[in-house]
């Protein structure tokens, strides 16, 4: 909310507090402007989240595919060891053996990386879901407090009751968006 808009809504709300019947309608308001202020708070924290855990999967990716690389040369040497003449060969098959344990080893290990990269992928679509529920229940919540604002000009309490409506589809949705995990 804008700093225009709110000097705006606090000079309605004073006009208002002079008339009795107009009073919950400004309380209304007043509600619906924190509940605002807490969801966008929310929604903020969520796509920050978000960015957070993509950043997080980026780099377990880029440590996987530097394992695979890894993995990939070793077998390469491992290979031109066994096409080559070698003198000592001894030497060579504990060379080679060891390159072996290597790979085997590293097999594992990409298999886990590749998981654990999957599941911060998987981090990142939650997190953007809750997000897309904190945007919209945002949205709903400030198209109830302009509604609800319009009583105060027309003095008609059907858009109370309208804004009132949009309010609670919003509240209902942020409350949504926390319950997602």
């Amino acid at each position: 909310m804008e700093a225009n808009e709110a000097q705006e809504l606090q000079e309605e709300h004073e006009h208002a507090a002079h008339d009795p019947s107009l009073r919950p309608v400004s309380f209304t308001m007043s509600v619906l402007a924190v509940v605002v202020a807490i969801t966008t708070v929310l929604g903020h924290r969520t796509h920050t989240e978000a960015v957070l855990m993509q950043a997080r999967a980026s780099d377990q990716w880029n440590f996987y595919q530097a394992q695979k690389i890894r993995q990939y040369d070793t077998q390469l040497t491992a290979d031109l060891l066994t096409a080559l003449p070698i003198r000592d060969q001894n030497a060579a098959n504990q060379v080679s053996s060891n390159y072996k344990s290597h790979l085997d080893k590293w097999n594992e290990n990409l298999a886990e990386d590749q998981k654990k990269a999957r599941e911060y992928e998987d981090e990142v679509r939650k997190a953007e879901r809750r997000a897309t529920k904190f945007d919209l229940g945002e949205a709903l919540l400030e198209i109830g407090l302009v509604v609800t604002s319009i009583t105060l000009l027309t003095r008609q309490r059907s858009y109370w009751l309208l804004g009132m409506l949009f309010g609670g589809a919003g509240i209902v949705i942020a409350a949504w968006g926390l319950l997602l995990r």
